[in-house]
């Protein structure tokens, strides 16, 4: 490979991360990274002093520019929109603070900060950019960058989830939670859920979903042991772990039907969110790895 080929490839599960974060869509991740090597491709490389954080400057101005487009599609998106999920490998997890940045949680809480917030946050408290790199990503100075990362992390922190669970926590839970699932029973879906537990579903307008978040115990556990699957049909539940977080992969009849991703907090379940839109779902079977 040339040098040009051999930094992009170093550096290419970073970049990936980065719009991903910015995005919360891999597909959109990935044309981001299309269109970052074909500038990268044309660089004085001679005037490069950092590839990392120049690569990192030419994916940020990208995915800014693919954030608000999509951000117009979502608009006119039928019922909830969820990010688009990732099988991660087990050492995500081990990175406490990159599993928590590209959790299902924490992707919806990015989703409520302005597009320039948002990169300024992500390049900043995920990837540690100094506020100069971050200034030349935006095209910000780097005293506006500071307030906007000040302003960006107070908002973060007054709707982020509260709490990592421990690896055996979060086992225990996930085992739990997947045999009340399994079985349809209300009272085990009782002991596991949190009693202010949060349900979404995402089916894009193809497949059936939630029309709107569920809030408390009774009515998630309710609709959990109901299930949301036709009863007569032949079902699978597995274990796998979903943007660095335990989850569910669900198969009816042989095929993928959708991933619940869980969030555990002290032991029990906080939030459930069942992606089934199959336009997100390319993600789920091989794993996609993430880095900072």
């Amino acid at each position: 490979m040339d040098s040009a080929t051999e930094a992009f490839v170093a550096h290419r599960s970073l970049l990936f991360t980065v719009a991903y974060e910015m995005l919360g869509s891999a597909a959109d991740a990935e044309d981001v990274l299309q269109e970052t090597w074909m500038r990268w491709a044309g660089v004085d490389f001679g005037t490069v002093l950092d590839q990392r954080a120049y690569l990192i400057r030419i994916t940020t101005r990208q995915a800014l520019k693919r954030l608000r487009t999509l951000g117009r599609r979502k608009e006119s998106y039928v019922g909830p929109w969820l990010p688009e999920p990732l099988l991660t490998a087990p050492d995500v997890a081990e990175d406490v603070e990159l599993a928590d940045s590209v959790s299902m949680a924490m992707l919806l809480v990015l989703e409520t900060l302005q597009p320039t917030e948002r990169a300024v946050f992500v390049l900043r408290e995920v990837f540690d950019l100094v506020y100069d790199e971050i200034a030349e990503a935006v095209g910000k100075s780097p005293a506006a960058v500071r307030q906007i990362a000040h302003r960006a992390r107070a908002h973060v922190a007054a709707r982020r989830p509260r709490g990592i669970a421990s690896p055996a926590e979060t086992r225990d839970a996930l085992r739990a939670f997947q045999r009340a699932v399994e079985t349809g029973d209300l009272q085990d879906l009782l002991d596991i859920l949190a009693p202010d537990v949060v349900a979404l579903s995402d089916g894009g307008g193809i497949r059936h979903a939630l029309p709107r978040p569920i809030v408390g115990i009774g009515q998630v556990a309710r609709l959990l042991a109901i299930g949301w699957w036709n009863r007569d049909a032949e079902r699978s539940v597995e274990p796998v772990q979903i943007n660095g977080g335990p989850g569910l992969l669900v198969r009816i009849d042989g095929e993928i039907d959708g991933v619940l991703a869980v969030r555990v907090e002290n032991g029990y379940v906080t939030g459930v969110y069942h992606v089934r839109n199959p336009e997100k779902l390319s993600r789920v079977e091989q794993e996609t790895t993430v880095s900072r």
